[in-house]
């Protein structure tokens, strides 16, 4: 029920006075939609039907000072707050709700949402892959200038999608900065994105990675146009070696400023990918998905606006409309080139952020947790782990580290979201690009039956029981197990793949510890 143009609710942000009630303080949205209202200056009470011992997130609240009535909903709650804020997640055809509904006094988070404007600077960062290191990349830069994030505080949460975005988008703060992402159906993006008010966004890339092998394609890249959509008068920074973005833009009929980044290296394979048009076009790639490219339709690479060449691990040489620069990074790889140049022209442009500001970011910026995260070196080997779990992940964390160690082992621990044709697109990617590929999840051994017979593949001595928690594919026995393996591999670097090497990334360390 959306009640935001009902006359009682009008003015209830505007009276300093009000008391407002949330319910739900434990849970995400209840949580964060007490501290957007606290960061504004009203006074709020929380309440949770969970306990102070089970109530997950009560860490974030720790610097605010808010009364809180846990392990229930007592009168005293009710009756000292002027209006009553239930979670999203409250049926509507509950008890608890229908004394809500009856006091007259019920908020709902839409209320919230529209009556708080961010009133700051709000960028949107989507795409397949790259939108994580992007966003913090871009935080971090403009924290090395002074500027203060708007942070959801919630440890081992993405946070990309649903009402987390919007609301982050209104917390106390000098921008937001906020990764949206989409769970692939039409209208999901739009609902996050319209909520968060953004005058600029990012378009990192567009891959089919997250699919299943029946799903349309360029559907799901129309899902990520409704971010254009939302930025009509904004500032869209895209990739334009990516011929999906490149053509969706005509696709969505966008109006606003947009702003080109792109790399000249040499093509490391030529594959396909699938035009507007509905054919298939040619593509030089320079990583997965994106590259050189020309359709028979017209539908061809642009020059970029901003443009990055004599690339090496940690830098590049990025040319602008105002001038060439040397920019060196903290962070290794051809894929974070395309990350650091969408972080660069936003701050640059739309922040307006010195470049010396930006370029002591990216030298300090270390990278994001579980992204080629090395967690051990033993005198001969390196281990790494990252959270790949996706085939043109996958063959993009392999294509770096094949640029830097002679051998590499890979343990596959991913479930794919695209089920049995991504598994066995993942394990196909390894073993084009790794020298030992280690199966330790039940679907990446099961894709690897095809090739079973060939060397480069080392099973497990325990075959591995059937397992998939979304993405998480593998348990913590069956990743160590994998690791038992890998280290008796003649290889300069090992680096376990998926959700599960992240998840077990301290017992990965425990047991290399002993090694």
């Amino acid at each position: 029920m959306d009640r935001t143009s009902e006359k009682p609710f009008r003015n209830s942000f505007k009276n300093q006075e009000n008391v407002f009630g949330v319910l739900g303080v434990c849970g995400i949205v209840g949580n964060l939609a007490a501290r957007v209202l606290m960061d504004h200056g009203w006074e709020v009470l929380g309440s949770d039907l969970e306990s102070s011992e089970k109530c997950q997130y009560l860490y974030t609240l720790k610097d605010y000072n808010i009364p809180l009535y846990l392990s229930g909903h007592p009168e005293e709650f009710f009756e000292k707050s002027d209006y009553l804020i239930p979670p999203p997640s409250l049926p509507k055809d509950s008890d608890t709700f229908r004394k809500l509904e009856s006091s007259g006094k019920i908020l709902e988070i839409n209320d919230i949402i529209n009556g708080i404007k961010p009133e700051k600077p709000v960028i949107c960062i989507t795409g397949t892959n790259g939108k994580t290191t992007t966003t913090h990349l871009l935080k971090h830069i403009a924290r090395v200038a002074g500027l203060k994030t708007t942070e959801h505080g919630f440890k081992s949460l993405q946070g990309n999608i649903d009402y987390i975005p919007p609301l982050q988008a209104r917390l106390d703060g000098d921008i937001a900065v906020l990764e949206t992402g989409t769970e692939g159906t039409p209208g999901d993006l739009r609902f996050t994105v319209e909520k968060c008010k953004p005058s600029c966004g990012v378009l990192t890339n567009i891959n089919p990675d997250h699919l299943s092998q029946d799903a349309d394609f360029l559907r799901y890249a129309r899902i990520k146009g409704e971010l254009l959509e939302e930025l009509q008068e904004g500032m869209a920074v895209i990739n334009c070696d990516d011929p999906t973005i490149w053509g969706l833009l005509k696709e969505v009929d966008y109006q606003g400023k947009v702003i080109t980044i792109g790399v000249e290296d040499h093509p490391s394979r030529i594959s396909t990918k699938k035009c507007w048009c509905g054919e298939e076009l040619l593509l030089g790639e320079t990583i997965s998905g994106v590259g050189y490219y020309r359709c028979e339709c017209g539908l061809e690479r642009p020059r970029p606006d901003y443009r990055a060449n004599n690339i090496t691990p940690h830098s590049f040489l990025l040319h602008t409309p105002h001038g060439t620069h040397t920019i060196k990074m903290g962070i290794m790889g051809l894929h974070n080139v395309y990350n650091a140049m969408g972080s660069i022209v936003v701050a640059l442009e739309f922040l307006k952020i010195p470049l010396d500001d930006i370029k002591k970011g990216l030298e300090t910026f270390k990278g994001v947790p579980g992204r080629l995260e090395y967690v051990k070196s033993l005198p001969n080997t390196d281990f790494i782990v990252d959270y790949a779990h996706n085939p043109s992940g996958v063959e993009t964390v392999l294509q770096e580290l094949k640029k830097i160690y002679p051998k590499v082992a890979v343990i596959i621990t991913v479930s794919s979201e695209s089920q049995e044709s991504g598994d066995l697109e993942i394990l196909e990617k390894a073993l084009y690009l790794a020298d030992f590929i280690i199966p330790a999840s039940f679907f990446s051994r099961k894709a690897a039956e095809k090739y079973i017979s060939r060397e480069e593949i080392i099973t497990t001595d325990i075959e591995p029981v059937e397992f998939r928690e979304g993405t998480l594919g593998a348990t913590c026995e069956q990743v160590l197990e994998g690791l038992k393996k890998a280290t008796g591999c003649n290889v300069d670097a090992i680096v376990c793949i998926g959700e599960a090497a992240i998840k077990y990334k301290d017992e990965i360390n425990t047991y290399l510890s002993r090694k």
